[in-house]
């Protein structure tokens, strides 16, 4: 069963929230940001809301089919004051991954380049990388609130001060379509797959 509340929100690019969205990618490359505590990422929390960040994307770190939502995305108004949370995500399952060979193996399972897939695997190298599995929902509505400073940083968890409702969420991906996809990303890591 569904939540009908979250307060957790994890900050990704906005234009990996709108891949995801679309359902063109379920995984999420992490190893942290640079004011966690410990200073690596961990997945404390498996169910949360999408909290879509506007800095620090570049076209050249995505591949070429992925560049211009990129910049119509940049081109429209951002409004700083406030945040709009319109997807949740459940992690499904979290795989971690050290070897350069298998981020590239997931080339055809995310919207980066595989240098900046890379450059994540590279950063702390004696730390895993935690390849997410997402299954994505779409909120009822969206639900705007208040930007506070305490949502900024480079972190990448957010407790967000008031409680969003979900309302009645619809998966982005119907269950065959997710299935497939986490099946693929598994046998390019040359993971067995469990049949259904």
């Amino acid at each position: 069963m569904l939540p009908k509340q979250c307060q957790m929100a994890l900050k990704e690019w906005a234009i990996t929230v709108e891949a995801m969205a679309q359902g063109d990618q379920v995984l999420l490359l992490r190893k942290g940001g640079i004011h966690e505590e410990g200073k690596d990422f961990r997945v404390i929390h498996d169910e949360f809301l999408f909290y879509p960040t506007y800095l620090h994307q570049k076209e050249d770190l995505l591949q070429p089919s992925h560049q211009p939502a990129l910049r119509k995305m940049l081109e429209e108004t951002q409004d700083d004051t406030k945040v709009t949370f319109t997807y949740w995500a459940k992690a499904e399952e979290v795989l971690e991954i050290s070897d350069q060979k298998k981020v590239d193996d997931l080339e055809p399972h995310y919207i980066w380049t595989t240098a900046y897939a890379q450059s994540k695997l590279h950063w702390k190298p004696k730390l895993p990388l935690s390849v997410m599995l997402l299954r994505v929902y779409k909120l009822e509505k969206p639900v705007t609130v208040s930007y506070l400073p305490e949502y900024g940083g480079c972190t990448s968890w957010v407790e967000v001060l008031t409680d969003v409702n979900l309302g009645n969420m619809e998966p982005v991906l119907d269950d065959a379509a997710f299935q497939k996809q986490v099946d693929e990303i598994k046998g390019s890591l040359g993971l067995t797959v469990t049949a259904g």
